[in-house]
């Protein structure tokens, strides 16, 4: 049942102190997240100097972003999978092989694109 004291401003805090919780547990428990944040890190200020139009810049720090949110929700789905048991099960599996999958695909979008805006901001089309 829902707190009804857990409303507007009390519900914004709690929900920020939540999510904290969230990225400081990735960070401690996630080689892949703190490996993705590192590089994002690099990447995130890269994407102002590289994009040339608003659009452009939107696309290389968004997809460095999307990487990281796909990361979260792959670790997510792994502790949950953890949590249940330890023993092997075709669907903890399956689960498991689907986040990766989508994180492996969230990089190559990020790459297309990096690739892409790079090529035509240095080689031209």
């Amino acid at each position: 049942m829902k707190d009804p004291h857990n409303t507007g401003l009390t519900h914004l805090r709690n929900s920020t102190r939540y999510s904290v919780q969230g990225l400081m547990a990735a960070l401690r428990h996630e080689s892949a997240f703190r490996q993705e944040i590192v590089l994002c890190t690099i990447l995130f200020p890269l994407a102002f100097w590289l994009g040339r139009s608003a659009v452009e810049m939107i696309l290389l720090a968004g997809t460095c972003l999307l990487v990281l949110v796909v990361e979260l929700l792959n670790s997510a789905i792994e502790t949950a999978v953890d949590r249940i048991g330890a023993e092997r099960h075709e669907l903890s599996g399956r689960a498991k092989d689907l986040g990766s999958a989508a994180v492996l695909i969230s990089l190559l979008l990020a790459g297309l694109c990096w690739g892409l805006i790079a090529w035509d901001r240095f080689i031209g089309f």
